[in-house]
């Protein structure tokens, strides 16, 4: 297998303050357990371009793309931050962080589905499954992964795609992208009641998102996903999946209070693997969501990428 490994220095330039636990050493820790794993050179290393404005219009209307755009403080300003809500805020570099992220998701979207690799992971900032097609938040600025699909469907024509996502939160934004549109299947867990504290507001065949409790252990995971993921997946049978790839279910992790181990990401990376291998000719984009305790996030992302290299 061909794994590719998309990333920018541009992604570690935005940044909320010394308090945020969404902050630049996150995609530091990632680097710094790829090397001492010993697989960093075993994954191809490509630089994310920047996606286009008309990329983010394909998801994200005009006025949520301009409230980015034009609200980044200059390095000039007294003022380092422009806050988007309490915890959602934007620096000089956020702008071009942000078009670096959706260009990577588009740039490795492009490459599989030419053949050029078989799946890749990006390590990727400001994460994006919050991000409404009318409002960033939780994080997010705009959706990437949502991005990414829209273009698999849109430019290179496919009928039918999947998102995965497993972080701890409820991908809220990627929902609102999707929920009328049945050539998406989306299939997720997430702590309830968390934020961004909504019930799932889209019910349908094609929204598979089960809520579960605080607490929650790998063995039941798993078995949702044994039970509601994998029949929903093998019925729409999409021809490229995207994975929303947050860490922060880990036991280590105290974003959220469930249980997850690395043994279970390679599980359930395993379980997409053979989904991907039956309808989607292998075709997997992993875009990285949450994970903030440094040393949990980095072991898990090497799991979910050993297994995706088929190095394990």
């Amino acid at each position: 297998m061909t794994t590719a490994f998309y990333t920018h220095a541009d992604c570690k330039l935005h940044e909320m303050g010394s308090w945020h636990p969404e902050s630049p050493e996150r995609l530091q820790a990632i680097e710094d357990q790829l090397i001492s794993s010993r697989i960093n050179s075993l994954i191809e290393h490509r630089e994310a371009p920047a996606a286009r404005e008309h990329d983010l219009a394909t998801v994200h209307s005009h006025a949520a793309i301009a409230r980015i755009r034009d609200n980044c403080p200059s390095a000039t300003d007294e003022e380092p931050y422009f806050p988007l809500d309490g915890d959602t805020l934007l620096n000089a570099n956020t702008w071009r962080a942000s078009l670096r992220a959706a260009g990577a998701a588009l740039a490795a979207t492009d490459a599989v589905i030419a053949g050029e690799i078989n799946n890749a992971f990006c390590s990727i900032r400001p994460p994006g499954h919050h991000a409404t097609p009318d409002d960033s938040m939780g994080f997010c600025m705009f959706n990437n992964v949502a991005i990414a699909a829209r273009h698999a469907l849109e430019v290179h024509g496919l009928q039918r795609v999947a998102v995965i996502d497993f972080d701890v939160h409820h991908g809220n934004g990627t929902v609102a992208a999707f929920c009328a549109d049945p050539r998406v299947l989306m299939v997720s867990f997430y702590q309830h009641p968390f934020y961004p504290y909504n019930s799932p507001e889209c019910i349908s065949a094609s929204m598979v998102n089960v809520p579960v409790p605080a607490h929650t252990f790998g063995d039941a995971v798993r078995q949702l996903v044994t039970d509601q993921w994998l029949p929903a997946l093998h019925q729409h049978q999409p021809e490229m999946i995207f994975i929303s790839a947050g860490f922060d279910a880990h036991r280590d992790d105290e974003m959220g209070q469930m249980g997850l181990v690395e043994a279970d990401y390679s599980w359930i990376t395993r379980q997409v693997m053979e989904v991907a291998r039956q309808y989607s000719q292998g075709r997997i984009v992993s875009c990285l969501e949450g994970g903030y305790n440094l040393s949990a996030l980095g072991r898990s992302v090497v799991a979910h990428i050993k297994v995706l290299a088929e190095l394990e």
